[in-house]
């Protein structure tokens, strides 16, 4: 896609039924050949605290971590749109949530911060959308909350579970966000959320039907683990190049051949 992308290109994409293309980023030379390769978003993820330091979670990553890493990207890019993580507990009260949303926006020139949860989120919310920092929501598995959680498992498998994140996705939305992650949720579930909601949704372990796809680059490229998860894969394996697997990532999830049934719950 040529020209500068803004929240209402991909708004756009998603009234047209095009899928969105989204990619983790955490330095200039993997922006660029993502950028060159046709992603539209990067995503400056706090899971560089796991696949950068090396680290067991997010919960360690600082803002001031996550400032670096976001303009490390920023400053290769020109016309992709760039997310940055809000990372643990910088969002714990409305008004540490908007100086840090602040700092990640002037400093690590991010066009909107990410932060996780639902319900409880709704007053931070509003609040950072009514200072103009545009907010991406993220339901469902929510890597931040890994220890309240028990570890990393798929949400909203039964009944009550489901509404609460589909009631979750309508407020947020209702709130002011103007984009939603999805992350390992039943594809049921994506697919009914996606439909009901008027802003894009990216899933990332939730099945085709969203309106784009997000993986860590690191897990898309087979480097740093072993095992990955199941809605990864290795677009290294048929690829000679990284620059020509993100490419072959950017045309799987447009033609929507990603994530395929086995790479769905």
């Amino acid at each position: 896609m040529s020209g500068l992308i803004t929240i209402n290109t991909l708004k756009s994409l998603k009234q047209k039924g095009e899928k969105i293309a989204v990619l983790t980023s955490y330095d200039a030379s993997f922006a660029k050949v993502s950028e060159q390769a046709g992603v539209e978003v990067l995503l400056v993820g706090d899971s560089l605290g796991m696949v950068v330091q090396g680290k067991a979670d997010t919960i360690p990553v600082t803002v001031d971590e996550v400032i670096y890493h976001t303009a490390n990207v920023t400053r290769a890019v020109n016309d992709i749109f760039v997310i940055a993580d809000m990372p643990f507990m910088s969002y714990a009260t409305a008004e540490s949530a908007l100086i840090n949303a602040g700092r990640l926006m002037k400093e690590g020139a991010a066009n909107m911060v990410k932060l996780e949860g639902g319900h409880s989120q709704l007053d931070t919310v509003r609040h950072l959308t009514a200072h103009a920092v545009p907010v991406c929501a993220h339901l469902g598995l929510l890597p931040q909350s890994v220890h309240q959680l028990g570890g990393y498992r798929v949400q909203g498998k039964d009944a009550h579970q489901a509404e609460q994140i589909r009631r979750d996705a309508l407020d947020l939305q209702d709130a002011g966000a103007q984009m939603l992650v999805l992350e390992c949720v039943p594809s049921a579930l994506a697919q009914l959320v996606t439909a009901e909601l008027e802003i894009p949704v990216i899933g990332i372990g939730a099945g085709k039907d969203v309106d784009g796809q997000v993986l860590v680059v690191y897990d898309m490229l087979g480097i740093g683990s072993d095992s990955l998860p199941r809605f990864v894969r290795n677009f290294m394996q048929e690829n000679n190049a990284i620059a020509d697997a993100i490419r072959a990532y950017v045309s799987a999830v447009k033609n929507t051949s990603f994530p395929a049934p086995q790479e769905s719950y």
